[in-house]
């Protein structure tokens, strides 16, 4: 199976399975996918999308980065939810270039973890849903508020850290084309010196420090975010396949 599908304008579109768990099944494929903007869907690009039967799309930029930037075109019987789960704006004022660019992201991301606890307890409770998929989960670049959900779905279904780690680190591959496209919207600016940027060891650290905060990744999505043993069960059922599940 493919992971990484190929457009024109999107840069960062990837398939979450083929990863196998603690248990011995692996995560389906063409049911969960990241991506980073889909606001620029059109022409052969829109045909490649709709191509792969999206149900559901879970958009979690802010409201005026949808309208600024566009989102998904509507399509037959397409369910778009925007879901912002990040409460803080970044400062990068105060990036400090001794701590490095892993440990700045990683701290962004901890806050989400407190601030988006609602919208994300939402987009957890509609990728468990077996009638919402396929689904596509979305931010601007794919990267930081997508990544976070990504690590934790991977979690939950029981992926080991390391594959999350080198899943999150994949967008890598998309950075040169991000801060090229950024170049050419701000020419004469400076690029922080993190954008575009998936360092392996930022989400290392995000899923350490979550995890001595909570206990474990599970932990704090069932006790703090509150998603039920139920929509867990529900998830593992149908995006697992293998022994014990119905796949």
């Amino acid at each position: 199976m493919i992971r990484h599908i190929e457009f024109a304008n999107i840069h960062n579109f990837r398939d979450l399975g083929g990863y196998v768990t603690a248990d011995g099944r692996s995560v389906r494929w063409q049911r969960l996918y990241r991506a980073d903007s889909l606001g620029g869907l059109a022409g052969a690009d829109l045909d490649t999308f709709r191509a792969l039967r999206v149900r559901t799309v879970i958009d979690l930029r802010h409201p005026y980065e949808a309208e600024k930037y566009g989102r998904v075109p509507d399509g037959h019987g397409l369910a778009y939810r925007n879901l912002p789960i990040e409460g803080r704006r970044w400062n990068v004022s105060v990036f400090d270039e001794n701590l490095g660019v892993a440990r700045y992201l990683a701290d962004r991301y901890l806050e989400v973890t407190e601030d988006g606890i609602g919208n994300l307890r939402s987009a957890l409770e509609t990728i468990a849903q077996a009638d919402s998929a396929p689904v596509v989960v979305h931010c601007a670049a794919g990267k930081d508020r997508t990544g976070l959900l990504s690590a934790i779905v991977l979690s939950l279904l029981g992926v080991a850290e390391d594959d999350i780690v080198a899943d999150y680190a994949l967008t890598g591959l998309a950075t040169e084309r991000f801060v090229t496209s950024w170049r050419a919207r701000h020419p004469g600016e400076a690029v922080w010196p993190g954008f575009g940027q998936a360092p392996a060891e930022a989400m290392r650290l995000f899923l350490t420090d979550l995890c001595a905060r909570h206990g474990s990744v599970e932990a704090y999505v069932t006790a703090t975010v509150g998603l039920g043993p139920d929509a867990v069960a529900e998830l593992r059922e149908h995006l697992l396949t293998g022994p014990n599940s119905g796949g």
